[in-house]
């Protein structure tokens, strides 16, 4: 398995492996001699397509050492630079485009060359979170797959009732089918894998989104107006991507629960001043009749409040939807309307 060294210098040959050597080789070879990926199988492309995007700076003496007549080949200073984009470029010139992006989205995904190693790697909550809407006997496939303590991990994180029902189809599990595995396989590759790529590459309109609701109101306002005026288009793409504070309105009442059990009780009902009728029934509905109540009384007694106090509650409470989001165990959807799963 290859090792992120983005940002590092690698000056030692003997601690590459030797999926990492080949992906300095192919690198050192160019787009020019692209058809020597032909010769290798497609298990081989994705392990050392994994190893180049994920090697960073390789110094011009290690490619010396790995391939001396192959120096000339590489870049002015005899260094080479392993990225996301130069390793897509390559295997652009000899792959169809539609696969090109497949195995790209397998490399930001989590590493690992099976789908088992892949799925080792994912957090625990995350994987509850997807494996929770499958049928019993699919997850006890999938927990039966990956190693112990991993299993255990994703079992306690899934909902009693349901981790028990796939306790007990594994224990009566028999042997599976290889073409009822290679289902599997493809669904999580397909449905779960790829969405969870997509959910890694960072969009520069999306880290603008996320700087925009650390704003202030009156800020937030003042820099949307200004942007508006010199690209409407921009604009309109990090308001339809911001997460704001009306947005837990779209929260399925187990999500507003966790929210609740999470959030400062004074600070809810600092932010809930500032909120919509429809969104402040939402909360009290989902507590007890008795906590709903005193919360009204600690709204009412208040009295008048800062607009800008109510801002910093409000982000403080989004912040803690975000990371709740982060763990898998609530689901965002944005102000654009589409889900939008959050890792």
């Amino acid at each position: 398995m290859a090792t992120a060294r983005a940002g590092k210098n690698i000056v030692d040959p003997s601690r590459l492996n030797g999926a990492e050597k080949c992906a300095v080789v192919l690198l050192a070879l160019g787009e020019e001699h692209a058809h020597v990926w032909q010769a290798l199988d497609e298990e081989e492309i994705k392990e050392i397509s994994q190893a180049m995007a994920s090697l960073g700076n390789v110094a011009a003496a290690v490619v010396e050492d790995l391939l001396v007549e192959f120096v000339s080949g590489a870049t002015g200073t005899g260094a080479i630079m392993g990225s996301f984009e130069q390793t897509q470029k390559l295997l652009a010139s000899i792959m169809p485009p539609e696969k090109v992006d497949q195995l790209m989205e397998e490399i930001r995904g989590p590493a690992g060359r099976t789908m088992w190693d892949k799925l080792g790697n994912v957090n625990e909550a995350v994987l509850a979170n997807y494996l929770k809407n499958e049928y019993p006997q699919t997850v006890a496939v999938v927990l039966s797959k990956i190693k112990s303590e991993h299993a255990a991990r994703v079992l306690a994180s899934l909902p009693e009732d349901f981790a028990l029902e796939c306790v007990m189809r594994m224990l009566r599990m028999e042997p599976v089918q290889r073409e009822i595995l290679d289902k599997i396989e493809q669904t999580l590759r397909n449905e779960f894998m790829s969405n969870l790529a997509r959910t890694s590459k960072r969009d520069s309109h999306e880290m603008m989104a996320d700087i925009f609701n650390a704003f202030d109101r009156q800020t937030e306002t003042r820099f949307i107006t200004a942007l508006e005026e010199r690209n409407r288009e921009a604009a309109e793409r990090i308001r339809a991507l911001m997460f704001v504070f009306e947005d837990l309105s779209k929260l399925d009442p187990g999500g507003v629960q966790t929210l609740l059990r999470s959030v400062e009780k004074d600070q809810l009902a600092l932010g809930l001043k500032g909120a919509s009728d429809s969104l402040r029934e939402m909360f009290f509905s989902n507590m007890s009749e008795r906590a709903a109540k005193i919360m009204r009384e600690d709204m009412e007694t208040m009295g008048p409040v800062r607009l800008r106090d109510v801002d910093q509650a409000q982000m403080a409470i989004v912040q803690v939807a975000k990371d709740l989001a982060n763990k898998g165990e609530i689901m965002l959807a944005g102000s654009s309307g589409e889900d939008e799963l959050i890792y």
